[in-house]
């Protein structure tokens, strides 16, 4: 009787088990993702504070009167503004090392996004770089500043303080971008739940949760960004 009544048990206990509720989500699995998440906001920042810096430089050579300056600025916003991410990281990943420069897969992915991002700094830049008052310029002038240094204490501050809704929206593209180098083996948010997905099957719960860490992070960076705006008014007193 109780050998018959065994079996049955078995079974009663795997439907019972099977019909029990899967937490949405557990603290390993979300820690995992917010680890995830804090390396790709290193990845990123790394990568917006290199871009930024040559953007700057991109750009001051795309207003130059200098052709020998000019043109290849433009040729190099026009490069990495017209070819995909995608394809600029894995041609980046594969050209270091067919040149004999093996590093690890992180520099290639930031070097890809800060290569792509300064493109598009450069041209927003730019515009700022046109809205610097004459008088302002030729007042350096008659101070004897060196074209270097009306750079780097006229031209590139006003420059920087009026596009910076631009700076910080295409620093918040690129930290979005920044999921693309899973391509080259790089284990950031996106990669994390892909790979827990595989094994786990949890999509809803890992993409979802995902999506809110990306979501609160843009929402920092945003907020950062409206406070530097005005803490850099020009209204300010």
């Amino acid at each position: 009787m109780d050998g018959r009544d065994k079996p049955g048990h078995d079974v009663e206990d795997e439907a019972a088990a099977l019909s029990l509720p899967r937490p949405l989500m557990t603290p390993l699995l979300f820690g995992l993702l917010v680890k995830a998440a804090l390396y790709t906001v290193s990845i990123s920042a790394i990568s917006i504070a290199i871009g930024i810096t040559l953007g700057l430089i991109v750009a001051a050579a795309r207003a130059s009167s200098t052709s020998l300056l000019s043109w290849p600025a433009r040729v190099y916003v026009s490069f990495f503004r017209g070819v995909p991410l995608l394809v600029q990281l894995l041609l980046i990943y594969n050209l270091l090392p067919a040149i004999g420069i093996n590093t690890p897969s992180v520099v290639a992915a930031i070097s890809g996004l800060a290569l792509c991002t300064s493109a598009y700094q450069a041209e927003n830049l730019r515009g700022g770089f046109s809205s610097v008052p004459r008088g302002l310029l030729e007042s350096a002038e008659m101070l004897g500043l060196t074209a270097w240094q009306q750079l780097v204490r006229i031209r590139a501050p006003i420059a920087f303080r009026l596009t910076l809704p631009a700076v910080v929206n295409e620093a918040i593209l690129i930290l979005k971008a920044s999921s693309l180098v899973s391509v080259v083996g790089v284990v950031e948010l996106t990669r994390m739940a892909q790979d827990l997905d595989t094994s786990l099957y949890k999509p809803i719960q890992l993409y979802s949760s995902a999506g809110l860490l990306y979501f609160l992070i843009n929402r920092v960076v945003s907020s950062l960004g409206r406070l530097a705006e005005r803490r850099m008014s020009w209204g300010r007193r």
